[in-house]
């Protein structure tokens, strides 16, 4: 067989494994619940402190005096409004990911863009692996 016919293989036998490395990183035991830092690996920032991020998910924003509680409820499940996302139990990955997007100005929301643009790295990985960390209440519309 030609390379071309195995690429994809390795593509996908590369995404497992790291995959299985970054699930491995949990030491709790249980899924995005774990209490100490966890790595933000794809977002490349440094380890999340879920402790940390839970006190600046109630401190209100310089930009528009408010907390992301404020928006997105306790623990990131009870938005005040329906089109503001929940992110309680979401993966601290994709919530990093839009942080910094949103950062950078390559995401806009008149509110999120005013609140992320002070953000250090190391706040939006804390911000990340606490809601990352909380219950989730996520659904989709499979079976809808």
């Amino acid at each position: 067989m030609s390379n071309a016919v195995h690429a994809p293989r390795l593509a996908i036998a590369l995404l497992a494994a790291l995959a299985l490395a970054a699930c491995s990183q949990n030491t709790s035991g249980e899924p995005g619940h774990a209490e100490g830092p966890q790595a933000s690996s794809s977002a490349g920032l440094p380890d999340g402190r879920v402790a940390i991020g839970e006190q600046l998910a109630i401190a209100k924003g310089k930009a528009t005096g408010q907390s992301c509680v404020d928006c997105h409820g306790v623990e990131g499940n009870a938005p005040i409004d329906a089109t503001y996302p929940k992110l309680g139990g979401q993966y601290a990955d994709y919530l990093a990911h839009a942080l910094q997007a949103y950062r950078s100005g390559d995401r806009q929301h008149a509110l999120m863009s005013a609140q992320a643009a002070a953000l250090t790295d190391q706040e939006i990985s804390d911000l990340s692996a606490y809601f990352g960390s909380r219950p989730a209440q996520l659904r989709d519309l499979h079976g809808l």
